[in-house]
């Protein structure tokens, strides 16, 4: 992931090049929402040891406004991620 820390953000800079502005459309309070959202994302990924090496985060908003994160992921951190999900929803009686 690559953004503040070294962490592999991308959220302190916004894609101003990224698409369509609309006159009138707040499109930055929709990117630092999705500042927020990538980096408590990330912290949580950590904090139950996903190597965040494999990983990227990214800020943006939509052409509505509203805030988008997009996370990329090698293969390995996908199934690392599914595993994980599978475990907690299992936990938590949603197994399915």
């Amino acid at each position: 992931m690559c953004g503040p820390g070294d962490d592999g953000f991308d959220g302190e800079a916004a894609d101003l090049d990224g698409g369509m502005w609309v006159r009138g459309v707040d499109y930055m309070s929709g990117w630092r929402e999705a500042r927020e959202a990538a980096s408590e994302l990330g912290d949580a990924l950590r904090l139950v040891g996903v190597d965040t090496a494999g990983a990227r985060l990214r800020a943006s908003a939509g052409v509505e406004g509203a805030g988008v994160v997009r996370l990329e992921l090698s293969v390995a951190t996908a199934r690392e991620i599914a595993i994980l999900a599978r475990v907690a929803a299992a936990g938590l009686g949603r197994a399915g």
